[in-house]
């Protein structure tokens, strides 16, 4: 590989021109492809075999209207008074505008639903004063049906008496045609009577069967009445926005479309606002935390380097890398269900790794023209050399990334493929662009002044002093222990999705959220939707008891605000719910309550399945909390062979394996204190303190343990150099220390600007990511790398190094350094006199000696 990368770097630099057009058009073809094929992202996660998952197919299959993405738009009168018939003219004519763009199945109007809402309450109370009546009339014939069965009884009672006096008086047989006339006329009465009780009977039934409707109905709109759209002041409305696409699918173009027809609404004293779901796009990927951040990485480059060429170099290099990386990852979201958030990860990841990649083959080069190497040789053998341990290191993290895969969470695994395929872009361009650009600058990689040092600066250093054991002692007991301190909040760490409340305050889905949440309450902005699945289709007739009952039954349990029935299936075995929680979808009530509701035994006999956003928030976090042991075990195993290979050792691989295990838990302890305990919240813009982003955890493993992974190399490699050279083991740790930590504390300082200018980008899941790996390269490279690792070698000493004589044969010989490269290649060196002008120097012709 070393000598591969060593022709590369040397064609690179001879062909520079070529190399560098080349990587311009594909550059242009990844943006071409970008614009041609680019689909939607999405900021709903979906997980295969989840309980929201299994219920959204149902949905979608039952009731597909209810499957496409859904937004709301907020409307609040300017004064805070309550809307005229005018402004609520212009409201619905706007929402009438909105549902005839291509890709919108519907909108929902306020007003017309709170007049629907009203007509119905004021059709049950009527029903009811007609019930009432009805139930009074009958009450009355009731009673003359009783009156008149009373007279009627007294009269047969008086003929009885009458036909047996006459029987006794024998005059009976001169009196029957009377008796009978007066029976007959008792008959038709009683006929009468029973007609009049059969018909009372009827109209009884008939009135119950109507005064169970009427309950049955005053029952769900008392469930519901919570669940409005215009608040009790009448200033505030919240319009529905329904569309054909789920979320993922749903294109740019349709919620542009929206977006321009919403800004342009002007309705005089009114203001209105719109959901997330409306403005996630693409655009913006680069906001000015990103940018800030850059400019500090080149501000670090300008004073390490000295120069403005080589500084810019790293910089280059890494935004060609980001741009065909993230470029050509988005071409293919048409096809793959792709996260708002993916890109940016990979601009996050392409941009930190880029520069410093970059860094490591530059910082090399310039060493070595330093020492008085030939410019061409020099660019062969810095990526000969440091080009290897930068593949190599690009690998560890590749690998790391494309782990996340074990997870089994597809959103995931699209996440580590994207920030995967930007390292190896970086990781191309570095050994191939970065050598390139070298090629045209020549001696010019140099600041002036060094170039008249050319050829006189030795490869031997100052006198090795190993640190006493003692104080190495007391600086790796201080290193643990500060960041096991810090990692304490990690320990209650909850896990979630941001919510419309952790989005910047001056955004309109911030706006829409926290007015949704004053004025309805804050469950609004989480409905959830439940489903009862019944073994035998409801009768019609039973229809509404059933919605009743199951309704009733959801509103007892702790945590529910209002329960509203919303359809029935044809086949009238499903019925769907919309249940309002009493707190927002990230609250931990809300997340016990979907729970519960899993969880409830009905009466009817009915299985119940709960789906929405936060249902499906909450089994995101829940999966991914799973997966996070799964990964980590792969993550630590993978760390300990690849330490075994490189450095040929038992205890270092253990050691730097702990190192990072202390460093991702005192980063995920930072996060949980700043973004779900709020402390110093001002600093970082975090106003609403929740759970921490989800998959933050996992993508800290998967990232912090690649770049780990790359400062133990860079600096434990030189160790190991130093000591199979025969430097004594402790004295070995210092040499190790010396060669490397210059350019690992700029890499390190890059990185942290690089993540750190993402911790206040207007993506709000973006940021504790960014936090998260900037506060972990941090901790990683300035506490356990430069600190923990030397001290605890240089306790160790000599016996760091064991491995048994059986695992030696076994193991391949890992030549990341590329010493057999430098042993193969006689070095050639610039003639260089203290009297010449090193400024006119760049171009001269090299000697070999």
């Amino acid at each position: 590989m070393a000598e591969l990368l060593y022709r590369l770097g040397r064609f690179s630099a001879r062909r520079a021109w070529t190399v560098i057009v080349g990587w311009l058009v594909v550059l242009g073809l990844a943006g071409g492809a970008f614009l041609a094929f680019g689909g939607a992202l999405a900021t709903s996660f979906s997980i295969p075999n989840t309980e929201t998952e299994r219920v959204s197919d149902q949905l979608a299959d039952t009731f597909p209207e209810l499957t496409g993405a859904s937004a709301t738009v907020v409307f609040a009168t300017d004064d805070g008074s309550a809307f005229t018939e005018a402004q609520e003219a212009d409201i619905a004519a706007l929402l009438d505008d909105v549902s005839a763009i291509s890709g919108v199945a519907g909108v929902t109007n306020p007003f017309a639903v709170e007049q629907l809402r009203d007509e119905q309450a004021a059709a049950l109370a009527d029903g009811q004063t007609q019930i009432d009546a009805a139930t009074t009339q009958l009450e009355t014939s009731r009673a003359q049906l009783d009156a008149g069965q009373q007279q009627l009884d007294a009269g047969r009672a008086q003929i009885d008496g009458a036909i047996a006096a006459a029987q006794a008086d024998g005059t009976y047989d001169a009196a029957k045609p009377v008796f009978d006339a007066q029976l007959t006329a008792l008959d038709e009465e009683q006929s009468k009577i029973d007609a009049g009780r059969a018909q009372w009977e009827s109209g009884t039934a008939e009135l119950a069967t109507q005064q169970d409707t009427v309950t049955n109905g005053q029952t769900l709109v008392d469930l519901s009445a919570e669940l409005s759209m215009v608040s009790d002041t009448g200033s505030t409305a919240i319009g529905g926005i329904q569309f054909d696409e789920m979320v993922y699918t749903l294109p740019d173009t349709v919620k542009a479309e929206v977006r321009e027809t919403l800004d342009a609404a002007s309705i005089a004293g009114v203001s209105l606002d719109y959901s997330a779901t409306i403005t996630v796009s693409i655009d913006g990927l680069i906001g000015v935390g990103e940018i800030v951040g850059v400019l500090i990485a080149a501000l670090v480059l300008i004073i390490m380097m000295r120069a403005f060429l080589p500084a810019v170099t790293p910089l280059l290099s890494s935004l060609v890398g980001v741009g065909v990386g993230v470029a050509g990852s988005l071409a293919f979201s048409g096809v793959v269900d792709m996260a708002s958030v993916t890109p940016v990860l990979g601009v996050m990841l392409g941009l930190a790794v880029g520069i410093d990649y970059s860094l490591f083959i530059l910082n090399r080069h310039r060493r070595q023209l330093l020492q008085g190497i030939d410019v061409s040789e020099s660019i062969g053998l810095a990526n000969g050399t440091a080009g290897n341990a930068v593949v190599f290191a690009g690998t560890t993290v590749i690998v790391a990334l494309v782990a996340l895969l074990v997870t089994g969470i597809p959103f995931l695994g699209v996440m580590g493929i994207v920030g995967a395929a930007c390292v190896a872009i970086a990781v191309l361009v570095s050994i191939t662009f970065t050598p390139a650009l070298l090629g045209l600058m020549k001696l010019r990689a140099l600041p002036r002044r060094q170039r008249a040092q050319i050829g006189a600066v030795s490869a031997a250093g100052r006198p090795l002093k190993a640190m006493k054991v003692g104080r190495s002692i007391l600086a790796a007991a201080v290193a643990i222990a500060a960041l096991l301190v810090i990692a304490i909040p990690a320990m209650s760490m909850r896990l979630g999705l941001p919510d419309g409340s952790s989005e910047p305050v001056d955004s309109t889905p911030y706006r829409a959220y926290t007015t949704v949440a004053e004025e309805f309450g804050p469950g609004q902005n989480g409905t959830l939707l439940v489903v009862a699945t019944f073994d035998d289709a409801v009768a019609e007739a039973d229809q509404l008891a059933t919605q009743a009952a199951v309704g009733t039954q959801l509103s007892e349990q702790d945590g529910v605000a209002a329960v509203a029935p919303i359809a029935v299936s044809d086949d009238s075995t499903v019925f769907a719910f919309q249940v309002v929680p009493t707190d927002g979808p990230s609250s931990e009530t809300t997340e016990a309550l979907v729970h519960a509701l899993r969880g409830l035994d009905l009466n009817e006999d009915a299985a119940l399945g709960v789906a929405g956003q936060a249902t499906g928030n909450i089994d995101v976090s829940e999966k991914l909390q799973d997966a996070l042991p799964i990964y980590l075990l792969v993550v630590i195993g993978l760390s300990l062979i690849i330490m075994v290979l490189v450095f040929r050792s038992i205890l270092v691989p253990i050691i730097a394996t702990a190192g990072y295990v202390l460093s991702l838990f005192a980063a995920l302890g930072a996060v949980t204190a700043i973004y779900q305990w709020g402390w110093l919240s001002e600093i970082f813009d975090v106003h609403s303190p929740g759970p921490v982003l989800s998959f933050a955890p996992i993508i800290l493993m998967g990232v912090l343990f690649g770049l780990a992974m790359d400062y133990q190399l860079f600096l434990v490699s030189g160790m190991r150099e130093a000591y199979v050279h025969g430097t004594p083991a402790r004295e070995a740790v210092v040499a190790g220390v010396r060669n490397g930590r210059a350019v690992v504390t700029a890499a390190a300082i890059i990185m942290i600007a690089v993540f750190g200018g993402f911790i206040f980008s207007h993506l709000t899941m973006i940021r504790p990511l960014g936090f998260g790996l900037a506060i972990g390269v941090l901790f990683d490279a300035f506490v356990v790398r430069m600190v923990l690792v030397p001290a605890v070698m240089t306790v160790l000493g000599k016996s760091a190094w064991w491995l048994p004589r059986w695992l030696d044969r076994l193991l391949p010989d890992v030549d990341v350094e590329g010493a057999s490269l430098e042993r193969a290649h006689p070095v050639v060196h610039v003639q260089q006199s203290p009297e010449s002008d090193a400024s006119r120097d760049d171009d001269r012709e090299p000697a070999r000696v």
